[in-house]
């Protein structure tokens, strides 16, 4: 059946989709091939695709379907992320509509209705990236709440915790008010908001004053005053309550009479006020404010590293929705507490915890409610300095919406210092490859200063921790309940935590785990290490990381050879793509609009190691040309009699331009497989997209034209055959019908087809002579465009000098020659050349001569050049007088300095075409 006459890429792209999956052909059975394995960072069982996910598993499918190409066993795991936050907050959200709650259901219950969900609406990103033509082994797709993953992630929790790794501790956390757990950094974001910044008197104890002295910076006196309080300035003065100090620096003169003294917190009934120790510190800083900084330790990030060196105690003053606590003791017995624990009497960890430092008349308040009730009771008392408005970053959940509020709570952490010592060291020996290497110092350098890792958050949907209580405060850590009950002993009453694992801990464990880990199988023997993974920037510490420790903790070797990550893709103009600016892209649209091959070399061609990508729907538009472009070449050879090819190797030739582009394919498939080997998608991209548009369908094509012989149809088959295979990784789909369209090969289809090895001997003989017809019809239709000469006219020429081998391979391609240019050759002596009726071209050692006699006035041709010459040139001029003027360059808004450098360069460039025009003219 004659192909379609024109390309339509939602046509093909569904049936091949199916047809790929629906005959196993993502995992053809290769037992005796070499293995090749990605991972696919799973995608949340609640996501749609985005953009990001259309570049980062379009690399990745680049990447296995070249390696299946070269014969390998290439295993693509496939999975999705069970998504703590996210999907029980999409559950709860149904549950709300139809006026029900979580609470008015048991765990077990509320668990089953997330199982539910998942059956009927989850993970609908599956059916996208098949959209996309994903190469997965969707037979084996992965859950990270599988009963074979869930067991993993309870025997690593538990393995570690026995080596000491995983322990429980107070520490400050990210606690999401609205959704009233932990959350990781990476589910925080900063928004710069209006906010204000309060100063505070803190009173010093007993009345005590002291000389307040302010130098300038070349040390005159500018302000000296007796003082009986240190200032302070806050943004969040409800915090106050908390405070265990105030903190300067060890260096700042003005308080040190005072350091090692005691202020009083300007706060809550008079008769209980708390005292709090000046003390010294690095952290604050002597130039900013008034260089004082209070200390509340159980709610501030930086408080809490200033309270943990200098041993103060940390008063945690909000509940679970970040409302001041109404819990514990009365006020005034819990500050006479405080008192005496800054006076140096010892406490615990314990009951400073229970320690409730708010006021009777603040307990409960909202956190804002609070600070307005402060700030007016401070004020009142005449101890408020100044506000000032200022704007501030504020830490928002990503999901909940809220402002996030650093809260200081018992939870379950990993000794990441510990487990981040294997992979760096594996990364400095070359164990683990990161692309591009730039990355490296980032890597070492968060690494090298890593945190314990918190794995706790207070869900119900998740890998529930497996940690037992007994009454008494005693904790038992096993894989089961039975054997926690075993190690407590018989008749101890245990409750299980409550809390379940962060998302990041289970997906950690991706690269083995979904092969079968802890079992030893087959699998995972021959498929770990993973070959390579693919992975955005953004999550080099949430994920990958936490990846290499795991592995190399449980598996003692790297879980892959290969980290490469790659950039974001931004909006036109460079923005960050978010949905409150309104430029986020749906790949969906794009894929109806221009088709998921164009989409996909969109992504593959733009994407340069260590740079963003900027959406751009004209390149978009052009590899949908592309496409076409390829469909109207195949559609050409079905025409002509050329057909599949018959032969893995290239067919035997003779003619020049046949024995050209045999060189040229061997040429190409060189480029890609270099490119491929440094990962350089867009080299490998570019490198296949010229020889398909430049070198075969407008140079190859065109010179066979009316000279289709046997040998030039082999060869022209065996060409395109390999541009199918090298395209196929980019372009899957519209190759994959091309290939099948053009021969009968239902039972050797593209996916699963040899990638080219052809002899990469080049014939020079014959690249001579083909790139010397080349080059003169090219400088000939340039000369005839410059000069407004109509395509059609034809035109006679002599040519002067040169070589003899020169001047015999022109004549012996002489009839392709004229046939491409419109030229004819005339046998006129080389006196001639300086007539001034000839427009001379250049040609290697030749001069080709074009006679104008007849084709157009000459000499108002060269008015016209001349004018055009000047007008740019004056432009050209003008815009470098800008470029050179400091005063622009240092002034004007970056994007009007470049547009005025792209702009020179423009009208230099077409004042070099209009001179090199003219001076052909002779």
């Amino acid at each position: 059946m004659p192909m379609e006459k024109t390309f339509d890429p939602a046509a093909i792209e569904a049936k091949w989709a199916h047809e790929w999956e629906s005959r196993g052909l993502y995992r053809p059975a290769r037992p005796d091939a070499t293995p090749f394995t990605i991972v696919n960072p799973p995608p949340n069982v609640t996501g749609a695709l985005h953009i990001g996910h259309a570049l980062d598993n379009t690399l990745q499918d680049v990447l296995v379907r070249y390696e299946r190409l070269r014969g390998k066993d290439a295993l693509w795991v496939v999975g999705m992320d069970h998504a703590g936050i996210a999907t029980q907050m999409v559950v709860e959200r149904q549950l709300n509509e139809r006026q029900q709650k979580r609470t008015d259901f048991t765990r077990e219950e509320f668990v089953d209705k997330v199982w539910e969900w998942k059956a009927e609406s989850g993970g609908q990103i599956t059916g996208q990236l098949r959209r996309l033509g994903c190469s997965m082994d969707w037979s084996r797709e992965q859950f990270t709440m599988d009963p074979h993953f869930t067991e993993a992630v309870v025997k690593v929790f538990v393995d570690l915790h026995k080596k000491g790794l995983i322990y429980r501790d107070k520490r400050l956390v990210n606690w999401d008010p609205a959704l009233k757990t932990a959350i990781s950094d990476l589910e925080v974001e900063s928004h710069e908001v209006p906010g204000h910044m309060w100063h505070f008197k803190y009173p010093l104890a007993g009345g005590e004053t002291y000389t307040y002295v302010e130098r300038d910076a070349d040390g005159n006196v500018v302000l000296e005053e007796e003082r009986d309080y240190i200032a302070i300035a806050t943004t969040r003065p409800e915090t106050m309550l908390g405070d265990g100090a105030v903190a300067v620096h060890p260096d700042d003169e003005r308080y040190r009479p005072i350091v090692g003294k005691y202020c009083e917190i300007p706060v809550g009934p008079k008769e209980h006020r708390r005292l709090i120790p000046i003390i010294t510190d690095e952290y604050p800083d002597p130039h900013f404010g008034s260089g004082a900084v209070k200390i509340t330790g159980a709610h501030d990030e930086n408080d809490y590293g200033v309270a943990q060196r200098n041993n103060i105690p940390m008063y945690r003053l909000m509940d679970e929705v970040a409302a001041m606590r109404a819990d514990g003791a009365p006020y005034a017995e819990a500050a006479a507490r405080a008192v005496e624990i800054a006076k140096g009497v010892s406490a615990t960890p314990a009951e400073i915890d229970t320690l409730n430092l708010v006021p009777e008349e603040y307990r409960e308040l909202d956190r804002y409610e609070a600070r307005k009730r402060v700030v007016a009771d401070i004020d009142a008392e005449g101890l408020m300095v100044k506000v000032e408005d200022k704007l501030i970053m504020q830490p928002f959940g990503d999901r909940g919406g809220v402002v996030i509020e650093p809260m200081l709570t018992d939870q379950w952490y990993v000794d990441a210092k510990t487990l981040a010592q294997p992979p760096m060291q594996a990364v400095r020996d070359g164990r683990i490859n990161i692309v591009p290497k730039t990355w490296e110092k980032t890597f070492f350098n968060w690494m090298e200063n890593i945190q314990p890792w918190c794995v706790s958050r207070q869900l119900w949907w998740g890998h529930r921790i497996p940690a037992w209580y007994a009454e008494d405060g005693r904790i038992f850590v096993a894989e089961t309940e039975e054997e926690a009950q075993a190690e407590a002993g018989e008749g101890v009453a245990l409750t299980r935590d409550k809390d379940v694992l962060d998302t990041w801990f289970s997906s950690a464990l991706w690269p083995f785990a979904t092969l079968g880990w802890p079992e030893n199988s087959e699998l995972l023997k021959r498929h770990y290490p993973n070959d390579v993974l693919i992975s955005g920037f953004d999550i080099l510490f949430f994920w990958d990381a936490r990846m290499a420790m795991q592995g190399m903790e449980f598996m003692g070797d790297v879980p892959w050879k290969t980290l490469y990550l790659h950039g974001l893709v931004r909006a036109p103009d460079g923005a960050k793509m978010s949905k409150s600016k309104g430029n986020v892209v749906d790949p969906l649209g794009l894929i109806d609009q221009y088709g998921a091959d164009a989409l996909r070399f969109f992504m593959s061609a733009m994407e340069s190691q260590g740079r963003d990508i900027k959406m751009d729907d004209a390149r978009l538009a052009g590899y949908r040309n592309f496409a076409t472009k390829l469909w109207n070449a195949a559609r050409f050879c079905e025409a002509n009699g050329i057909s599949a090819s018959t032969s893995f190797e290239a067919p035997a030739a003779t003619l020049p331009v046949n024995r050209w582009i045999i060189g040229e394919v061997a040429a190409t498939v060189a480029a890609m497989e270099t490119a491929f080997a440094a990962y350089r998608f867009d080299e490998a991209a570019n490198a296949i997209y010229s020889f398909a548009w430049d070198r075969f369908c407008d140079w190859y094509l065109e010179l066979i034209k009316g000279a289709i012989d046997d040998e030039t149809k082999a060869v022209a088959g065996w060409v395109l055959d390999q541009i199918l295979v090298m395209l196929h990784p980019f372009m899957p789909f519209i190759t994959e019908e091309l290939w099948t369209g053009l021969g009968d090969r239902a039972d050797y289809p593209l996916i699963t087809a040899k990638w080219p090895a052809p002899n990469d001997v080049r014939d020079e003989e014959a690249d001579d002579q083909i790139e010397l017809v080349i080059e003169c019809v090219r400088k000939v239709r340039a000369a005839r465009s410059e000069m407004n000469i109509p395509p059609g006219t034809r035109m006679e020429c002599y040519v002067a000098g040169g070589s003899v081998e020169n001047q015999q391979a022109l004549k012996a391609n002489w009839t392709a020659v004229s046939k491409l240019a419109r030229i004819d050759w005339s046998d006129l002596p080389s006196s001639d050349l300086g007539k001034d009726n000839a427009l001379q071209v250049t040609v290697a050692d030749m001069t080709i001569a074009l006679q104008l006699e007849g084709v157009i006035d000459i000499a108002a041709e060269r008015d016209r050049l001349t004018k055009a010459l000047a007008a740019a040139a004056k432009e050209r001029d003008g815009l470098a007088g800008r470029l050179n003027n400091p005063s622009f360059v240092e002034r004007a808004k970056p994007e009007a300095v470049e547009k005025a450098r792209a702009d020179h360069a423009a009208k230099e460039a077409e004042a070099d075409r209009l001179a090199a025009a003219l001076a052909r003219l002779v």
